[in-house]
């Protein structure tokens, strides 16, 4: 469920320190990339894949990195309680990290009804996986 609040930025973050430390966060061991196919020719769904999403004219998808990838990326994932509200909660761990880390994040959207709905993957540079889950520690443990 996406909910809708009207609250002070204090009250936001307050709120989203909550849900951050009660979010059930997951790390992904490895390295990860996003790999690419033209619409004729879509990747093979295997539990390797965490993400297939496509534009107008290419498939792209996210699986362990191999030899030959390009950039790489860390991985960690979060799934929400189901009665709480995460309104808010990508722009401002974006933020957290930019401001912390210097970097930017992608993320990846999914739904998954018997484990709260909504949960996001996160990516951030690979070489940044240390400082990343140093970042999540401080946020979770209030």
């Amino acid at each position: 469920m996406v909910s809708i609040s009207q609250e002070s930025p204090e009250q936001t973050w307050q709120r989203l320190r909550g849900v951050i430390a009660a979010a059930r966060l997951r790390t992904f061991d490895g390295e990860w990339s996003f790999f690419e196919a033209p619409l004729t020719d879509p990747p093979a769904l295997t539990a390797d894949l965490l993400a297939v999403v496509r534009d107008d004219d290419r498939w792209s998808w996210l699986a362990p990195a191999g030899p030959s990838a390009g950039e790489r990326f860390a991985l960690f994932s979060f799934h929400f309680p189901p009665e709480m509200d995460n309104s808010g909660f990508v722009g401002w761990l974006a933020t957290e990290l930019k401001r912390r880390l210097g970097t930017g994040v992608f993320v990846v959207c999914g739904q998954n009804s018997d484990r709260g709905g909504i949960y996001d993957y996160w990516g951030c540079p690979a070489e940044l996986r240390a400082e990343a889950a140093e970042v999540l520690r401080e946020l979770r443990a209030g």
